[in-house]
Order: C-alpha cells, then sequence, then structure tokens
C-alpha cells in the first residue's frame, strides 16, 4: 500500500499542480510578448515532483490548458498554432527544461535558480528561433537566413528572461513561502 505523501491527491503533488496549472494561466492576462511562465512552471516541477513523470506531464498540461484557453480566446488564428512545428517545439522545450530541473532537487537556492532560469531562457531560444528559420518561409534556408531568424529573435529573448526570472521568484519564491506554513509541503520533493 502506497503511503499518502506519495498518492497524487496528496497536498503536495496538488499544492505543485495548482500553481503550475495557476501560473500557466497568467498567459492569458496582458503582457509582453513572450513575457511568460513557461520555462519557470517546467523548472519548478522538475525541481518539486517527486515522480517524475508527474514533473513532466504537469507543466506540460498546465501550457496545454492555457494554449486551450487562448484558443478558445483569440479564435481561429491561435487555434492554427496547433498546427504548427513551432506547438511541438515549445513543447520540447518544456520537457527539457524540466529534465534540467531534476537537477535543482534538494539543490534549490536562489543562485541555482537564477541559472537555471537564464539556461532555459537561452534553451528556449535557441530551439524555436531555429524552428522557425527551419521549418518556415520567412528565412532562406542557409547559414545568413539562420543568423537572421536568431536577430529577429532577440527583441523577444529579452522579455523570455524577463518573464521567465519573474514567475521562477514567484513560483519558486511562493512555495518556499508556502513550505514554511504547511508541513505536509516540506520535504525535498513532494
Amino acid at each position: 500500500m502506497k503511503h499518502a505523501s506519495n498518492s497524487a491527491f496528496a497536498p503536495g503533488p496538488l499544492a505543485l499542480a495548482g500553481l503550475i496549472v495557476l501560473a500557466a494561466l497568467t498567459r492569458l492576462l496582458p503582457h509582453p510578448p513572450n513575457f511568460s511562465p513557461v520555462e519557470a512552471i517546467a523548472l519548478f516541477g522538475g525541481a518539486y515532483f517527486l515522480s517524475r513523470s508527474a514533473a513532466i506531464i504537469v507543466p506540460l498540461v498546465g501550457m496545454f490548458v492555457s494554449d486551450l484557453v487562448l484558443g478558445f480566446v483569440h479564435g481561429g488564428t491561435y487555434f492554427e498554432y496547433f498546427t504548427h512545428a513551432g506547438f511541438w517545439l515549445v513543447y520540447a522545450c518544456i520537457a527539457l527544461t524540466t529534465l534540467m530541473g531534476f537537477n535543482l532537487r534538494g539543490r534549490v537556492s536562489g543562485a541555482r535558480v537564477l541559472g537555471y532560469s537564464l539556461a532555459g531562457s537561452v534553451l528556449f531560444f535557441l530551439v524555436t528561433n531555429f524552428g522557425t528559420w527551419a521549418t518556415g518561409t520567412m528565412y532562406p534556408h542557409n547559414a545568413q537566413g539562420l543568423m537572421a531568424a536568431y536577430v529577429a529573435g532577440i527583441p523577444f529573448f529579452q522579455w523570455t528572461v524577463l518573464g521567465t526570472l519573474f514567475y521562477s521568484a514567484v513560483l519558486f519564491g511562493g512555495f518556499a513561502l508556502l513550505r514554511q506554513r504547511v508541513p505536509a509541503l516540506r520535504a525535498q520533493t513532494v
């Protein structure tokens, strides 16, 4: 028989999932382009979910729920996003950043969260801009086109970094405060 704290319905996993889904839904609020919780929710899930599969699945589900809501709010143009390679690349970045977050398990500190947040932002920038170049028609499929895709992404990169840092501070900092008040959340992973 499993111990209650290992259950998906134990307070720890529910609190983590709730924070991740709530953060993902902030994408519905007005914000600068790419100022989002995408990378932060992945790092947070990787750092704190005891179950590695939950660590990967919950951020992906949170992101998907927010994508669906955005699709319903913005209609057909947003739903087209689901058919593009960019959709899969964003979700691959979430999964890869969650794997990076596994390295934070039991070692969460401000400096480490900062470093991994920056690394996740760089990963997102490199992968998604490469995907835009490789799968689209905006840029020629040569070295100059790839460089042009990366240069065009620089204004968005600053918002990716700021969003990841902001949401990482909110998630990791908020959870640290919550753990002080709720003894069931004090384990290194829940």
